[in-house]
């Protein structure tokens, strides 16, 4: 990068820092966010890791060279937030020592593969749910409600919310299985 904050791709075409890094980062947000919660226990550590991780990526942008593999750079950065965050809370040092961690970063890419065949089968099942079952999950899992918030907003006794967040996650675990075996048979894309 250029002090005018032009970036030179492979291609010889110039274009402006962000012009370049926010497709990538967006392109590969979801599985940097996997590789980032497949090495910490909590879920809003993540969430801050992955925060952390696009600031740093910002930062270094200059650092990468463009047309190379951009998640395999993110994901070492990843890892070195991760490693940050382990460092400042001691809670963490408890769960997973630091080969383990280390091993589980350097098996990543060989599941990323898997995640996205995973991802992708998810994403087929939860388009086949239905309406009131889909907005269910996403009061649960994208909102965070609570089940007792949920049965409230929707006049409901919790444990029947409970009861119907069972049923939904058994059957997308169903249908997500089925979905692997089919694309395993097929050798392509689900």
């Amino acid at each position: 990068m250029n002090s005018s904050g032009k970036v030179k791709s492979n291609d010889g075409s110039v274009g402006d820092r962000g012009d370049l890094f926010l497709p990538l980062f967006l392109s590969h947000q979801q599985q940097l966010y996997l590789h980032i919660f497949s090495l910490v226990p909590q879920r809003q550590d993540a969430a801050d890791i992955l925060q952390q991780t696009a600031l740093m990526l910002w930062k270094k942008f200059d650092e990468f060279s463009p047309g190379s593999d951009f998640l395999a750079w993110a994901s070492r950065i990843a890892y070195l937030e991760v490693l940050h965050l382990r460092r400042g809370k001691a809670r963490h040092n408890e769960i997973l020592d630091h080969d383990v961690l280390d091993q589980v970063a350097a098996a990543a890419p060989q599941q990323q593969s898997f995640l996205d065949t995973s991802f992708a089968a998810l994403e087929f099942c939860l388009a086949r749910l239905s309406t009131s079952d889909s907005d269910l999950l996403k009061r649960r899992y994208e909102r965070g409600e609570s089940g007792s918030e949920i049965a409230n907003q929707l006049g409901r006794p919790a444990n029947s919310i409970s009861k119907s967040l069972g049923r939904i996650r058994r059957a997308l675990a169903e249908c997500i299985r089925r979905r692997l075996a089919i694309e395993e048979q097929a050798g392509g894309a689900p």
